[in-house]
């Protein structure tokens, strides 16, 4: 099951007075905005961004979201503009503590581990960034060793 189908299942059926799915729609939106604007924070902590990292954000955000490459991009640049002029990390990671479930949680630090090591070099901003990121989203220690090694799976599988 895709996580966007996951997602959708955690914010329940409920219509809005109109009767339409808005509520869902938003929260799955604001959702997206959060792991997209954390993966191009994790692209960019190490100060530089290149193509690599910027595809492997691309790659992720399309994969567990659903996501065509041209929606990925326009995601991407959204959430770029966003991550130039703040560095808010708490809040996007509230914001994904509040919709997710511990499990699905240790998806999204896994999503941020591949974009660390699309370059193929873990910066140390990046490991620190990782580490955080588990503690704020309350993934346990276990837990974020298993992201890690699934990220590093997935890319030397390629």
């Amino acid at each position: 099951m895709l996580m966007l189908d996951r997602l959708m299942a955690l914010f329940g059926s409920a219509e809005d007075a109109d009767g339409s799915h808005q509520s869902k729609h938003h929260n799955a939106s604001e959702l997206r905005l959060a792991a997209a604007a954390l993966m191009v924070h994790a692209a960019s902590v190490s100060g530089s961004s290149d193509a690599t990292e910027r595809d492997a954000v691309r790659a992720v955000l399309g994969r567990h979201f659903d996501l065509s490459a041209a929606d990925a991009e326009a995601l991407i640049d959204e959430v770029s503009d966003a991550d130039a002029q703040s560095t808010e990390l708490y809040g996007i990671l509230r914001t994904i503590r509040q919709h997710l479930e511990p499990e699905e949680r240790g998806a999204i630090l896994e999503m941020l581990w591949e974009v660390a090591y699309a370059d193929g070099v873990i910066h140390d901003y990046e490991a620190n960034l990782a580490r955080r990121v588990a503690g704020l989203l309350y993934v346990p220690d276990r837990d974020s060793g298993i992201a890690r090694k699934r990220a590093m799976d997935r890319l030397n599988a390629k």
